[in-house]
Formats: structure tokens, sequence, C-alpha cells
């Protein structure tokens, strides 16, 4: 770690362990600054499905110096196959192994949250303090310092205090000015996920299966022993958007209700949801906001601007961002106001390209109304693999979901 002069060593303070503040605090603790993350949950939160690493996202992790031990926990998904009702396979997209061009639907960096977690984790706990089980409930500001008030009631000062905590941010609804606009972006598609045993039909080709009804079943297998499930749902309705916040008993009552008759695996699906312990229910939303800072309180990752599952940068995304906020105030240590306003003016073109890949116009003509719509869908996606077009496109593509942005260099933490 980095050593600072005391007057230019920041005490920090991230509300949130997930993968935007772990980065954060690994890459401002390089920078010799005194960093203590709390994380409301009792221990590490080191769960969640497969996520995946694309462009400025994979170049972040280099410079951390984490690849290689990444590359040594990535879980074996060769590609994407859209299949029947019968689970035949209509078409299958390969990843892209070349080492150049862009990801496809599969990226070559696939990995399980919590393996990346626990990553970032053990390259951050040596030097950054960690309090589990305890959350910021509010704030102060006065002058140059911020003063948290944490739910087991004591309270500390920091010189900043940082939110990301995820899409639902705390610490973003305490400084946005009154009267904002929802920072919800919509595009009416839900999602739910859980893990079921593995049987010996599920291979290392994620499958993709399309009800009508606007309806999505994807099943993808990282370890021996388990299988991924996600429902995706394309709804707009009020139950829909409500039901997430529902005890998650009524959650699984949704779900089970909505794909009942939908086909191909779903009882087997249905009935693993019943007894398994790893259900997550979400509306796909973004959050687009202008605000990522108020005076000493700034939001990283989700808290700032989550692209959504649908971006394939969402992961990514809150890596690159944290990067770029802690190489701002590494290298403006001493005037805060400037590194939050560099901060935004740096990172802002990436987020507007990576949130700007999603169109909602495509989502739906992935998720079809009606059989005549799939089978359509699969005609085009069958031809196009027959012409080898994605992997084409893919290998021959100069720039990734990212587009042409670079990250900068921040020499003040360089190793």
């Amino acid at each position: 770690m980095a050593h600072r002069a005391g007057n230019d060593a920041l005490k920090v303070l991230i509300c949130g362990g997930g993968v935007a503040g772990q980065a954060l605090a690994f890459w401002l603790a390089r920078g010799g600054h005194r960093v203590t993350v709390v994380e409301r949950f009792p221990a590490l939160r080191a769960t969640g499905a497969q996520v995946d690493l694309r462009g400025q996202g994979i170049d972040a992790v280099k410079r951390m110096g984490l690849l290689g031990v990444v590359r040594s926990k990535l879980v074996d998904e060769a590609g994407v196959a859209f299949v029947n009702a019968k689970g035949k396979a209509r078409a299958t997209i390969m990843a892209n192994t070349s080492g150049r061009g862009r990801q496809t639907l599969t990226s070559e960096y696939e990995i399980m949250r919590g393996d990346l977690v626990r990553i970032l984790h053990d390259a951050a706990k040596d030097d950054v303090d960690y309090v589990f089980g305890v959350s910021v409930e509010s704030f102060d500001q006065v002058d140059k310092r911020v003063t948290a008030h944490f739910s087991d009631g004591s309270s500390a000062e920091f010189d900043l205090l940082v939110g990301a905590d995820g899409q639902g941010s705390r610490i973003r609804r305490a400084i946005l000015p009154p009267g904002t606009a929802d920072p919800y972006w919509r595009v009416g598609i839900h999602m739910a996920y859980w893990f079921v045993p593995r049987t010996a039909t599920d291979t290392n080709i994620r499958d993709t299966y399309n009800a009508p009804g606007g309806r999505m079943i994807m099943r993808r297998s990282h370890n021996p022993a388990e299988t991924q499930v996600y429902f995706v749902l394309r709804e707009d309705s009020t139950e829909a958007s409500a039901v997430h916040r529902e005890p998650v008993e009524r959650q699984k009552r949704f779900w089970a209700d909505r794909f009942r008759d939908a086909g191909w695996q779903t009882g087997r699906f249905i009935d693993g949801m019943e007894t398994t312990g790893s259900f997550f229910s979400q509306e796909v939303v973004q959050v687009r906001t202008n605000t990522w800072s108020k005076g000493r309180v700034a939001l990283a990752g989700d808290a700032a601007h989550c692209a959504s599952p649908y971006s394939g940068m969402g992961v990514s995304g809150g890596l690159v961002g944290a990067y770029v906020l802690a190489g701002e105030i590494n290298r403006h240590a001493g005037d805060l106001p400037t590194a939050l306003a560099n901060y935004d003016t740096t990172l802002r073109p990436f987020v507007d390209e990576i949130q700007g890949e999603v169109k909602p116009h495509l989502l739906r003509l992935g998720m079809p109304l009606h059989q005549l719509g799939i089978d359509a869908f699969h005609s085009v996606a069958a031809l196009a693999c027959f012409l080898r077009v994605p992997g084409l496109v893919a290998r021959f593509s100069k720039e990734d979901r990212g587009g042409d942005w670079r990250l900068p260099a921040y020499p003040e933490a360089a190793a």
C-alpha cells in the first residue's frame, strides 16, 4: 500500500461491500487512504448468480493485478443456445475466445458474483477496515467533515462518504435534490433467479427458451452440482413492479403463476424454486441521475449508474466507475470538489455509452408475445448462426460494449 503525508490521507467510509465497494476500497487503500467499509449483511455477501466481465471491465481487473486469479475461477460456459419446447437447439452462439474483437452473449470471462466479491475482498482486506452487520442510517455534513450515524447507534466522522449500496441506494435518496424525478429508467421487464440441482442433461451451453406471453427461461450450470434458473417476464403492470418488495413466498407465487404453463422444463424449475435458498426477484431498471455527489458524499457503482443486466456491462461498469472515482480522489486528495467533478466528467461518457446499449424495442423482439414471433426469431437466429454471422461480427469488431472510451492512467495508485 502507498503511504501519504498526514494532511493528504483521507478517512473514507464506503457504504456497501459489493463489487463496486470492494474495488473502490482496493484502489483508495492503494492510494494511501484510511478506508472503512460497512456492509449491512452480517458477513461478506459473497452470493449471487453468474456475472461477466467485458471490455473496459477486463482492463480494470488487469490493472488491479487480479486477472490471473479471476481466470482461475471462471465458469465453464461455452455459449448460448436458443431451444424449442422439446429442448432442441435452434441456434447456438459460441463465446468469442479469440482474444480480439468483442464478447458475444457469453463472455470469455464468466464468473460467479460470489467468487468475484471474494477475490476483491482478499485483495483489499489487509489494508481496509470492514464492519459487517451495520448500515449507515443517516449522515450530516459540516464544513469538510461528514458524520455518519450507524444502525448500531454509534457515529463517526469521515472526510468522504461513498454510497456503493446498489440500485436501491439509501445514500442516493439522501443527496438527490428535493423534487428530483424517479432515477429509475424502466424497460418493462422483470427477472427472478434461483439455483436447482444439476441433472445429467444440463450442459455447459446456456439454454434460452421463449414461451408465448413475453416469457423467457434461461438455464446455465456453474458447477457439477448446481444449475441457475432465470425466469424473465415482459410485463408492464403495477403488480409486476410491486411484487419485488413483497415477502419471498408471495414473489414465488407470482412467478409460478406467470410461468406454470410455459412448457419445456418449467415444472422442474418451479419445483426447485419452492425449496431453493437462493431466490432473488427484481425489476430490470437503469439508474439515471445527474447527481453523483453532493459535498463530501459521492455515489459509486449501481447506486450512481446501474446499467441493468441487459447492458452486459453492469459489473464491468461498477469496476470501471470505482477505478475512476478512486483515481480522481488519489490525484486530488487535497481538493475533493475537483476530484468529484472530474469523476463525473471523466466517467459520464462511458456510462452514457453502456446505458445506451439497452434498447427496449430490441429486447421486445427477443421476447415475442406470440408463438409466430418466437418461430420467426428462431428462424432468423438459425440462419445467422448457419452463416456464422455472430462469430464474425464479434471477432472483427473494433470495440466492445463500452465503445472506444479508454481507462485513464492514474499513476498515483500504481503498485
